[in-house]
């Protein structure tokens, strides 16, 4: 009977000449299906998404600050400031935002449940006091900013996007300890009208981008505890109608749409130039870019380079090659983000995360869409990449969630536990309890 073991050496094992019979690893296609089998079982282990939460975070935050600098510098120039200005603002945002994911990662989840409540008020509070003249401050024709002496702004709206996701997902949580999610109303309410609440506060700011990312929140957070179709379509239904009606009713929404993968820019202050010209960036961008800082679009031609439009900056410097880099980031980012909300058993954990990768992956999609043509603009940052402390703060706090959360996991628990004792032997420390 012939060795299942392989490589074992035996009279039903060899061949003439002593040589032994190849693997069913090594025969004709096995090559392919070894590879595929090591990458499932590397992705299987327990701390796999743990690591890709950071290690994707992080690259994505660091080649944010790379673009940032190029795309910024004409445009620090034009106004008569060092070439570094808008580099140096993101990069002690960034600092701040790297101290609150560490914060973020070490809380447990009980200390995340109670700050649902204060993120969400506080941000609440805000958003009423940028309406106030006087306080609020207009940036693109949006009524959202409040500013905090000098050339520091806070737009309170990106922290609308967390409170809501907090406050839902325990919301949700407390609900789905009842056993009433099976109910639709205890499903509904109040979660949809708090949402709404906070659309209508952003809405008359006149942020319509905004207002998307956070209907998209909304459906992750229904979408993750388990709504029927017939009440997520209905609730997707209401809010495309209501998106319908805000966008036949303003000449500047119906501009962007009109502008999907436009080609002619027009002349100055046409509404296309922006859309065309992100699209000749990433054409002359090629296979690997024009090099590092050496970008034609930047310099006063594409409108806010260093922000909605950074993902075009990064197409023409880096290429295709730097555009599939940033994707493949995002993707295994959302990807580890899904599997954390899927293996886990505590359910706020589970709409947490799925709300936060709803957030971040939705937002991404959206901006890069519409530097590609596919989308119309909806001025909306690409999340841990364009220019904007504000925005980048508390989304940094949510990248440290999802490593929290990836942290708890029973199976992550028990593999970090049996890491550290190891750690400290080869290194020779030795652990004493206090």
């Amino acid at each position: 009977m012939p060795s299942k073991i392989a490589g074992t050496r035996g009279p039903s094992a060899v061949r003439g000449g002593g040589r032994p019979a190849p693997s069913p690893g090594r025969s004709r296609g096995g090559g392919p299906r070894r590879l595929h089998e090591r990458a499932r079982r590397a992705w299987d282990r327990p701390l796999t998404a743990y690591y890709v939460i950071i290690g994707a975070g992080m690259l994505i935050t660091a080649l944010g600050l790379v673009m940032v600098y190029s795309a910024s510098m004409i445009t620090a120039l034009r106004y008569e400031l060092v070439p570094s200005y808008f580099f140096r603002k993101q990069f002690f945002a960034a600092l701040l935002g790297t101290g609150l994911l560490l914060i973020a990662s070490r809380m447990p989840v009980k200390l995340h449940r109670a700050l649902a409540y204060p993120i969400l008020v506080g941000a609440v509070f805000l958003m009423v006091l940028v309406q106030i003249p006087g306080i609020g401050h207009s940036v693109g024709g949006n009524q959202n900013w409040i500013s905090l002496g000098g050339p520091f702004m806070l737009q309170p709206s990106e922290f609308g996007k967390l409170g809501l996701i907090l406050w839902g997902a325990d919301l949700l949580a407390r609900k789905n300890d009842m056993r009433l999610l099976t109910q639709w109303k205890h499903m509904l309410v109040p979660l949809v009208p708090g949402a709404f609440m906070l659309l209508g506060l952003i809405m008359l700011g006149g942020d319509m981008g905004t207002a998307i990312i956070l209907t998209a929140i909304l459906f992750g957070l229904l979408w993750t505890a388990g709504a029927p179709t017939r009440l997520f379509v209905g609730v997707l239904v209401v809010a495309g109608a209501l998106g319908a009606l805000l966008i036949r009713t303003s000449p500047h929404r119906m501009d962007r749409f009109q502008c999907i993968g436009a080609s002619d820019p027009g002349g100055e202050g046409a509404p296309c130039l922006q859309a065309a010209h992100g699209i000749y960036a990433l054409a002359s961008g090629g296979w690997f870019g024009s090099g590092l800082g050496a970008s034609v679009e930047k310099w006063g031609q594409l409108p806010e380079a260093h922000t909605d439009f950074i993902f075009a900056v990064t197409g023409e410097e880096l290429g295709l090659a730097g555009t599939l880099s940033v994707l493949a980031l995002f993707a295994a980012l959302g990807y580890a983000g899904i599997r954390v909300a899927g293996g886990t058993e505590d359910p706020f954990v589970r709409f947490a995360a799925g709300g936060v990768t709803t957030w971040i992956t939705a937002q991404a999609v959206i901006n890069i869409g519409a530097v590609l043509g596919l989308l119309p603009i909806a001025g909306v940052p690409l999340p841990l990449f364009s220019y904007g402390g504000s925005a980048l703060l508390p989304t940094m706090f949510a990248v440290g969630l999802l490593i929290a959360f990836a942290r708890q996991e029973p199976a992550a628990k028990a593999a970090l536990a049996m890491r550290r004792p190891g750690w400290g032997k080869r290194v020779g420390v030795r652990w004493k309890s206090m």
